[in-house]
């Protein structure tokens, strides 16, 4: 009864909706609907891939998922280990809650809260200013963007992301530290040693994981952040699908794009599973 309800959802919002991935090899109508709708085979996969966007559009998702997984990933890591070092529970617990919630709050709340901080009057160009520098067009400038998106990623996921990797800290045998520090090992030490090491495995699980979604973003935030001036940084595949499949109504091509990075997600995993299982490391299966 417990796995009834997970199981219905997934079954329902996951795995029915596969079959609609028909459409991306149709022109598909929505009035004739799926049965009557003409087949045009891998057209569309084509149209993408020839479409003079697409280098740009792979080139901007990988960039901001090769930053993520090089700042963005190790970042509630490095945290958990701090926290994991505090002898004051009082400030752990103080810290933890600080860090956790900014997790809670909408996109369209961090969205906004990023805007105003950063517009050309905001509170830090007028720090800037105040410091003597010249004010900076933060959110016009391609350049910037990245590295808004990936700051405020890592401001918005650290706390959550901790939970993990703290768990996985409280599983670690007391005696091995016990051990590590009558043999003269300090604390520095003891982290590299005996903590990162035992919890290897879940660092290895959660890359896996993010490495599923290396050809996906979070667009909603880009929706909200990115402009015309932005545009050679800030447009990804997904917003590139959002406005020729939603606002331009061809969901045939939007099926056929999403196709496409789910296939090449499916790749990724598996190749990156068996190569982490060659190695002798943790794996998915």
């Amino acid at each position: 009864m417990m796995f009834a309800l997970p199981f219905l959802y997934f079954a329902i919002f996951h795995y029915v909706p596969m079959f609609g991935n028909i459409i991306a090899f149709q022109n598909y109508n929505v009035v004739i609907g799926f049965v009557h709708s003409p087949f045009v085979g891998f057209e569309h996969f084509k149209e993408f891939l020839y479409d003079p966007y697409f280098w740009k559009l792979v080139r901007n998702t990988l960039m901001l998922n090769v930053y993520g997984i090089v700042f963005a990933f190790p970042a509630p890591i490095v945290l958990a280990l701090l926290l994991n070092e505090l002898r004051s529970k009082r400030f752990k617990r103080l810290v933890q809650s600080v860090a956790y919630l900014p997790h809670f709050l909408s996109t369209v709340v961090i969205s906004g809260m990023i805007v105003n901080y950063l517009a050309y009057d905001g509170m830090l160009n007028r720090f800037i200013e105040s410091m003597g520098g010249e004010q900076v067009q933060f959110l016009s400038d391609a350049s910037w963007f990245r590295t808004i998106y990936i700051v405020s990623d890592i401001w918005q996921q650290i706390g959550w992301g901790t939970i993990i990797y703290l768990a996985a800290l409280t599983g670690v045998d007391p005696q091995l530290y016990e051990a590590a520090r009558m043999d003269g090992a300090n604390r520095l030490k003891q982290v590299l040693h005996i903590a990162i090491p035992c919890i290897l495995p879940v660092i290895t699980i959660m890359l896996l994981l993010n490495i599923g979604n290396f050809m996906t973003v979070g667009y909603e935030k880009i929706l909200l952040l990115y402009n015309g001036s932005t545009y050679e940084t800030a447009d990804v595949i997904q917003t590139f699908v959002y406005r020729r499949g939603l606002l331009g109504s061809d969901l045939s091509f939007a099926s056929a794009v999403g196709l496409f990075q789910s296939v090449v997600a499916f790749v990724l995993v598996v190749g990156a599973n068996r190569l982490t299982k060659r190695l002798g490391g943790a794996t998915l299966w």
